[in-house]
């Protein structure tokens, strides 16, 4: 998951079932599986007998050489067993494996418990969870990285895929015409040889884009009927413009390749859903714009033609999306900030900078403010929209001071007063735990008058001044007229943070030295959905970590 994406993906993704719901990642308690100490743990006999749960090979240290031998294609899912992702895939694989079974497929699926069999987690390279490689030929040293979607679609077509051709062969017009008639997307690659380095990058690009249809072709025939004159990829669809060409000048550059079908699979107005939400995100046309509608109402489908009108003018610059307030969209209307009553309604978000922007409130949603919309923001004329609750009549009543958009400029560069400031979200679990700590520190420190303690609910307010992409942030704000922002990364525990003030917004020598190795378990926790294992084998924890959005 690409950083720029993780408040997005929490909005629009969760709601959308893209993802399923983030465990909760605190001291590890949750998830620990195992024995209490002084039991005694049950160990059964390991012998070569390869045995199965739920169509899916349990394998280990003693029979992983025979499930290889007896296997030619054999994708394995290293676990543990406390894993809430591995938990949460286990019927996903069992499906897909009993699907893999009910037709003619040399491939089968197998596990391993990566807790229990060390040696195999550790000749593997496995450090997160759930991984799975792919075995060919019974080789222990070719295993492929599973690189695929964790579904049984997307389990499914990545095995296809490298089981079989990557792209179909095509000889003649009824061959093109069968495969385009089948699919709504087909990228075919026209070659006047198949031999040569340009048709091995569309191989490989082939390969590794599994949820598109390919074909290829070398037929001077097909390069007549399709008006080609040199080599070509064409993408063939069923919508839009239905034919976009990529003509191949000196050599076949594999990223524009990608860009190039990432960029033509969509439609100029696309719905979101969880079909479309890889796409989405994984475009490199980071400017979204969303037009939140009623689908029931013809006054609001009306509107889609205004929307439609505009929106191949600004193909490659900003992305075109409906989202149906009727679905379970609340996640997204409370991201920006809206209530189905304000339907209709459109809202741009730049992805890479997490900025939204709106047109004027009364604005009625037209081709020609929808077009001064966007053409705005690319132009920087139209400023952000930031979100603010109203100020809390006893928001410095309490030792916890309450900040929203419309007074934290006011509260935290006071130039007389050092204020410290917690972003946290109202569902994530590690601001949970860190509310007794926060209301600790403020009881402690509110007789002090140039030290605030304080707090602000980051998914309802936002501020020009601080990005947040994780929950909790905590940025400290020092007295003076300089507006500076320091980042706090230390514990998160009274001590720490009283270390902190105390030191006029700077951590000790010997604090900042175990932050840092903190903030190295944040980045690796930060990279994977998964947890990695420490040298017991068990989940390593880390309580400086940060919710992901």
């Amino acid at each position: 998951m690409r950083p720029r994406q993780a408040l997005v993906l929490a909005a629009l993704a969760l709601c959308a079932g893209v993802l399923p719901p983030r465990p909760v990642h605190g001291t590890g308690e949750e998830q620990e599986s195992g024995t209490e100490e002084g039991e005694e743990k049950e160990t059964k006999v390991k012998t070569e007998e390869v045995t199965e749960e739920e169509g899916v090979l349990v394998l280990h240290g003693v029979n992983f050489a025979r499930a290889l031998e007896e296997n030619p294609s054999l994708l394995v899912e290293f676990y543990a067993p406390w894993c809430g992702h591995c938990q949460r895939f286990e019927p996903v694989y069992s499906e897909a494996a009993a699907a893999l079974r009910g037709r003619p497929s040399p491939v089968r699926l197998a596990k391993v418990d990566a807790v229990e069999e060390k040696d195999l987690a550790e000749e593997f390279g496995v450090t997160s969870f759930p991984t799975l490689k792919f075995f060919t030929k019974g080789e222990r040293g070719n295993a492929a990285d599973f690189t695929g979607k964790r579904t049984v679609k997307g389990v499914l077509q990545w095995l296809d895929r490298r089981t079989g051709p990557s792209a179909v062969l095509l000889q003649d017009r009824e061959n093109v015409e069968e495969l385009i008639s089948a699919h709504n997307l087909v990228v075919v690659g026209f070659f006047t040889s198949l031999d040569g380095d340009d048709v091995k990058s569309f191989y490989e690009v082939a390969l590794n884009m599994e949820d598109v249809v390919f074909g290829i072709s070398s037929s001077a025939e097909l390069f007549t009927e399709y008006q080609l004159e040199k080599d070509t990829v064409v993408l063939f669809k069923t919508f839009d413009e239905k034919r976009t060409d990529l003509l191949i000048e000196e050599k076949l550059d594999i990223d524009i390749l990608i860009s190039f079908i990432q960029n033509n699979s969509l439609e100029l107005v696309i719905t979101f859903s969880e079909e479309n939400a890889d796409k989405i995100f994984n475009s490199k046309v980071h400017k979204h714009l969303l037009f939140f509608l009623n689908g029931t109402l013809d006054s609001h489908k009306a509107l889609v033609s205004h929307y439609q009108a505009v929106a191949s003018e600004f193909k490659g610059k900003v992305m075109f999306i409906t989202i149906d307030i009727t679905g379970a969209v609340s996640h997204v209307l409370n991201y920006f900030g809206l209530s189905e009553s304000d339907a209709p309604a459109l809202r741009l978000i730049d992805t890479d900078s997490l900025k939204k922007y709106a047109a004027e409130a009364g604005t009625a949603i037209t081709a020609e403010t929808t077009r001064a919309l966007c053409q705005g923001v690319l132009d920087g004329s139209i400023k952000p929209h930031l979100m603010s609750q109203p100020i809390p009549e006893d928001w410095d009543k309490t030792p916890v001071k309450v900040l929203v958009g419309k007074n934290f400029d006011a509260v935290v560069f006071d130039e007389a007063r050092n204020v410290l400031v917690e972003f946290y979200a109202p569902w994530c679990g590690h601001c949970q735990e860190l509310a007794p700590v926060w209301e600790e520190l403020a009881e402690k420190y509110k007789g002090r008058d140039d030290i605030i303690i304080a707090n602000m609910d980051a998914t309802a307010n936002e501020v020009e001044s601080v990005g947040v992409s994780g929950y909790p942030t905590i940025k400290y704000f020092p007295a003076g007229t300089e507006r500076k922002v320091v980042d706090y990364n230390g514990n998160r525990d009274l001590e720490s943070f009283s270390k902190f003030l105390d030191n006029g917004g700077v951590l000790p020598e010997e604090e900042m030295s175990e932050d840092e190795d903190d903030d190295d378990d944040d980045e690796e926790e930060e990279k994977s959905d998964d947890k990695v294992l420490d040298e017991s084998g068990k989940k390593s924890t880390n309580t400086s970590s940060k919710d992901e959005l």
